[in-house]
């Protein structure tokens, strides 16, 4: 919840390939949680080739089957700054993303409008 705060407070994104879960108290630590086994599992069906997780939830990964683990990238955290710097991406891979077709403000024209502008330039040329 706090990363999704932060996401649309800066405009970063939150990456997609990254899994998360921990409580975070109000002065911004992380703390351990339950059924990391069963959460990590279920992100692995999912899809996600990235975990981060509380740094008192270490000893817990040893309940990881090994084929599961070789497959995935964990990082362990103290503190919210940590958890925001692995989970939102880089200002300058957002740029790069932004200029691959979207228009400013980050919104892919339509195709109508397109078309509408053309009917409006005969319309004038008429």
């Amino acid at each position: 919840m706090a990363t999704a705060l932060v996401s649309a407070l800066s405009g970063r994104k939150v990456r997609r390939d990254v899994a998360m879960t921990g409580e975070l108290t109000l002065t911004g630590r992380v703390l351990p949680i339950g059924g990391l086994k069963e959460k990590i599992l279920g992100a692995v069906r999912s899809g996600i080739s990235e975990i981060i997780l509380p740094k008192e939830n270490e000893a817990d990964l040893e309940d990881i089957p090994e084929e599961v683990a070789k497959t995935l990238t964990f990082h362990s955290v103290d503190d919210l700054d940590s958890v925001i710097a692995i989970a939102l991406l880089d200002e300058e891979k957002e740029g790069v993303q932004k200029k691959r077709g979207s228009a400013p403000g980050g919104k892919t024209p339509s195709r109508g409008s397109s078309s509408r502008k053309k009917k409006e330039e005969k319309e004038i040329q008429a």
